[in-house]
């Protein structure tokens, strides 16, 4: 059992100073003011004055990191995984992007037989990123492996088979129908690389459409006439929004918009990060195509946007610096609102008791100083005093 006291916590519903929450084994057991929230005998004890708890975040969209990427080697996920942590994420979605459905399967297998002895971030299930995209907006995906919805090629998907999410163009021929026999199964499916219009965006939101894949990236522009497809994302209140604030895919006026028009009910911060995260600038790979990577972004020989090196914690500093807002206010973009988007509302996101023990400890300026997954701490910058 832990017990961690001094602390800011933010659960996110509210924040409550000079707090401590209890840990007993994988799961919260009491969270509230130090008054009323007292030390188990035997407890082991962590001073966190000075710190904010928070929930652990979900990246839902994530490429891979540290020098692999998991379209090129699934069985990379777990290495990852471990290091994930350092960055406050506790769960996440290894993403596959357009590839041979071969290794779709591939990746199926590697979470199926997912290690017992695995360590740190917790994989929820794969992002399949394509095949089924328009050809007009495949960014860096690679054309030859496009194709149109075939009910046939998905006809293992499902979160049984480890796929939690699906992104497709809702405008292909045969796409809604692969949305609501995904759905059905349980699959979160999502709008993206795509030149869908407003009238096409909603039609795949009543087949069952509910996120939308990096806003206004990978889509038609926004226009007073034409909003399409992140027209229809801004303003159907149905999905959610997976957005990346990294000032690089979208200008930082754009990030403060997007705050204002979507709030953190429907705004979800996910990083698209790729091989080149926590590694040396330089020459990287996502999927079959090689990247070059500055301080800042990642992209192919001819200029395109090859995923991201963002780290979550650094989008949820942007979009409290960028939109105005609070860390209270912006946390529910990376615990609450996917955990609810996923069906794990009840087990994730919050710190309440009965819920898992997936905590954040964040310093005053909202760098990560410790991660919890589950009750063990699997991460920590610094050591902290523990009498």
């Amino acid at each position: 059992m832990l017990y961690i006291k001094n602390a800011t916590v933010c659960t996110p519903d509210e924040m409550i100073a000079d707090a401590a929450v209890v840990v007993d084994g994988d799961r919260i057991a009491a969270a509230g003011p130090a008054s009323v929230t007292p030390c188990p005998e035997g407890a082991a004890v962590l001073d966190a004055a000075g710190m904010f708890v928070v929930p652990g975040f979900i990246d839902m969209q994530f490429n891979g990191g540290f020098g692999s990427d998991f379209t090129a080697d699934p069985t990379a996920i777990w290495a990852v995984a471990a290091k994930l942590p350092r960055y406050g994420v506790t769960a996440f979605l290894p993403t596959i992007i357009t590839s041979p459905l071969e290794r779709v399967a591939e990746a199926q297998q590697v979470m199926i037989d997912a290690p017992a002895d695995r360590y740190g971030s917790e994989a929820l299930g794969l992002h399949i990123e394509g095949p089924f995209l328009n050809p007009h907006k495949k960014g860096a995906h690679n054309p030859a492996y496009l194709r149109e919805p075939d009910l046939g090629a998905v006809r293992d998907w499902s979160p049984a088979n480890g796929v939690r999410l699906v992104t497709l163009a809702p405008e292909q021929p045969g796409a809604l129908d692969m949305v609501e026999v995904l759905v059905e199964r349980g699959l979160v499916v999502s709008a993206g690389h795509s030149m869908a219009t407003y009238d096409q965006a909603e039609a795949g939101f009543a087949a069952g459409i509910r996120y939308g894949t990096h806003l206004f990236n990978a889509m038609p522009t926004l226009t007073h006439r034409e909003p399409g497809l992140p027209g229809a994302l801004l303003t159907d209140p149905r999905p959610v929004v997976g957005f990346i604030a990294d000032g690089i895919h979208t200008h930082t006026s754009v990030i403060t918009l997007v705050w204002k028009a979507l709030g953190s009910q429907r705004l979800n911060l996910v990083t698209d990060a790729m091989a080149a995260l926590g590694m040396p600038q330089g020459k990287h790979v996502l999927g079959d195509f090689d990247c070059w990577v500055d301080q800042s972004s990642a992209r192919l020989h001819d200029g395109t946007l090859a995923g991201s090196v963002l780290s979550l914690d650094t989008a949820l500093r942007n979009l409290i610096n960028y939109g105005g807002a609070t860390l209270t206010e912006v946390l529910p973009t990376v615990t609450t609102t996917p955990a609810r988007l996923l069906g794990l509302e009840h087990e994730r996101g919050r710190i309440v008791p009965g819920h898992r023990a997936d905590l954040v400890l964040l310093t005053p300026d909202l760098h990560v100083e410790m991660t919890l997954v589950g009750g063990e701490v699997v991460f920590e910058a610094t050591s902290l005093h523990r009498p």
